[in-house]
Formats: C-alpha cells, sequence, structure tokens
C-alpha cells in the first residue's frame, strides 16, 4: 500500500454542500444504437460537438427519463477503448459545476485512450436508488442506471472494450464507492476525491441529511429513516469487504490553505469574497470529509485491502484541488483499465 502524506483533521464535520468527426467502426450511429436493452433503456440521440466531444442522450427505463452525458473521445478511435465514468458534485453538474466547466479535463485527455463519460443530473441524490420518489428531487434510481442501464448503452455506442472505471468528487466521491461496492465487477478501479465514505455513523448521517436537504429532498425517501438499514447498506466503509480486488485511489485534503487559495486560484479570479468562501466554508468541509475518509483508510487497512492515498496536508473543498486529483490518480486507473 502507498500513502502520500497522512494528517488528521482538527476541524469539526462540516453540514453544507460545496454546494462530430468520428471513426465509423469505432461510433456507432444513433439508429445502430437505439436498439433497445431488456429493461427498454436506450439511446436516444447524439449530439456532436467537435472532433472529440458529444453529448450523449440515454433514456433511462428505471427513472423514466433522458439523461445528457458529456463525452470525450479516445485520441484513437481505430481500436476499442476503455471508459471512464467522471460523476460531478452535490449539484450533479445540472448547475455550472461540472467537470468540463471547472478543470481541464478536455485537454488533459487530449493525447490519452480513453473514453470518458461525464453524466448531467443526479443533484443531492447521493446517485443512489431511492426507496421513494421525493417531492422535489422526483425519481432516483442511479444505481440501477449507472450499473446497469448505461455500461451496455455506452459500451455499444462508442464502441469500447467493456472496461471501466468510475471517480467522483464530494457527494460523488461516497457515491463511486457505494457503487463499486453494488457492481463490483462493473467498475475495475475507483478514484474517491474529498468524500464522506460514511453513512451511517452520526456525523455521516448529518452531513447525507444537509446535503439532501440543501435542495429540499427528504432523506427519509432515500434509504429509510436515518439509523435505519439503509444507511448501514449503503454506508462504503461499512460494506468495505466489498472493494477487494477494485482498484482503488483516494484523496483529501486537511481543510487547511493550500497551493490553489490565492487570488489566481482557479475560478477565484482574483474576487476576494470567492477566496474568503474557499478559505473558511471549504476549508470546514474538507475537514470534515477528511475525517470520514481517514476512518475509510483505517476500516481498508484492517481487512488487508490495499489502496493508494492521498492526504494532503492542506487543500480545501474546491476544484482546483480535484483537478490535481484527476491528473495524480491517472496514472494508476489507467494501468488498472489499460488505458494506453
Amino acid at each position: 500500500m502507498r500513502r502520500i502524506g497522512r494528517t488528521r483533521a482538527i476541524l469539526v464535520v462540516a453540514l453544507v454542500a460545496w454546494t462530430g468527426l468520428f471513426g465509423e467502426a469505432a461510433l456507432a450511429s444513433a439508429d445502430q444504437a437505439r436498439t433497445s436493452p431488456p429493461d427498454g433503456s436506450a439511446l436516444d440521440h447524439v449530439e456532436e460537438i467537435n472532433a472529440r466531444q458529444l453529448t450523449m442522450y440515454v433514456y433511462s427505463a428505471a427513472m423514466d427519463k433522458v439523461i445528457p452525458l458529456e463525452v470525450i473521445r479516445p485520441a484513437d478511435t481505430s481500436a476499442p477503448r476503455p471508459t471512464l465514468y467522471l460523476l460531478n458534485g452535490a449539484g450533479g453538474g445540472e448547475d455550472t459545476a461540472t467537470w468540463q466547466t471547472r478543470t481541464d479535463v478536455v485537454d488533459f485527455f487530449g493525447d490519452k485512450n480513453v473514453n470518458v463519460v461525464n453524466p448531467i443530473g443526479g443533484a443531492y441524490s447521493y446517485y443512489t436508488d431511492w426507496e421513494k420518489p421525493d417531492p422535489v428531487l422526483g425519481l432516483n434510481k442511479w444505481t440501477t442506471f449507472l450499473t446497469e442501464e448505461l455500461p451496455p448503452i455506452v459500451d455499444a455506442t462508442l464502441g469500447t472494450t467493456g472496461v471501466n472505471a468510475v471517480a467522483g468528487l464530494s457527494m460523488a466521491g461516497t457515491s463511486v464507492l457505494s457503487l463499486a461496492e453494488a457492481a463490483p465487477s462493473v467498475y475495475r478501479a475507483v478514484g474517491a476525491f474529498s468524500g464522506c465514505a460514511e453513512t451511517s455513523t452520526q456525523p455521516g448521517q448529518d452531513y447525507v441529511r444537509f446535503v439532501v436537504g440543501f435542495r429540499g429532498g427528504n432523506v427519509d425517501n432515500m434509504w429509510g429513516p436515518p439509523g435505519g438499514p439503509g444507511w448501514v447498506a449503503n454506508d462504503p466503509v461499512v460494506n468495505a469487504e466489498r472493494l477487494r480486488g477494485v482498484d482503488l485511489y483516494i484523496s483529501n485534503g486537511s481543510g487547511l490553505p493550500g497551493p490553489h487559495e490565492n487570488l489566481g486560484g482557479p475560478m477565484v479570479n482574483g474576487d476576494l469574497g470567492v477566496l474568503a468562501n474557499q478559505v473558511i466554508v471549504g476549508g470546514v468541509i474538507e475537514a470534515g470529509t477528511n475525517q470520514c475518509t481517514q476512518r475509510l483508510a483505517e476500516r481498508l487497512d484492517s481487512l488487508g485491502i490495499p489502496a493508494t492515498y492521498d492526504f494532503r496536508a492542506t487543500g480545501t473543498h474546491s476544484w482546483g484541488y480535484w483537478q490535481d486529483d484527476l491528473h495524480n490518480s491517472w496514472s494508476m486507473i489507467a494501468e488498472s483499465i489499460g488505458a494506453r
């Protein structure tokens, strides 16, 4: 096991959410891929943006709606390539906070042979299957979508190798672990950045309750009343044994100001108010997720499950660090899924 610096957080747990030209052999047309799987999910249509980017629209039978996906194609589409699914934070990409708008993912993957798929949707849902529809957040069956409905459609449409990884930040830093535990054969590697992996402890439940409630959702509709069996069943720390055999990259900052806390930092753009919010609010949130992530590491260690950790001595809950996390985790993920 390799560990890049470990530090314990000294701040309180946070209760806020920060907040076409393609090779014909490599990309199936919408008409070719429209044949529905048995569950009724299907490719709806594809919009080509440029030679490397497109938006896929996939109908989810479980949620009875069409989900857009921002896609970056491999540098070389002459052969099948693996897929990296990137999940957004609490806003689900329904706001302006997406991997493509807040990081350099398009440029970073410009020379890499991997399909990068970023679903847009699932705000404040934890990308999980909810027990009941929610009056505010609607019908959420994201585990079903991301582990059963979507991968075969992506594979057929993009002509992939069928080998996948998944990575996510903040809220999705929890979700990617739960998704891998729910379907370990679907994702060969996981990147979990600044997520609170606990859901059945009191701090973990408080965090989840606030994130879901930030948009007005009712957590009772997600996994039942807090403290019930649904919360234990979806706790990545409790169920960590299911991560055995999955390649793991887990990262978190301490919450203390670091290299991206400056007026020239990503998304700060010289704004003192933005910088202050990143230092204060982002620092408190990151300190909280750090405590959860440290306990996840302890649990994995006790089970003898290897992982690559990056516990930074500084760093807040902000996009500059998540871009760094994606860059730093890529070599491990690429080796795991055979992205060459």
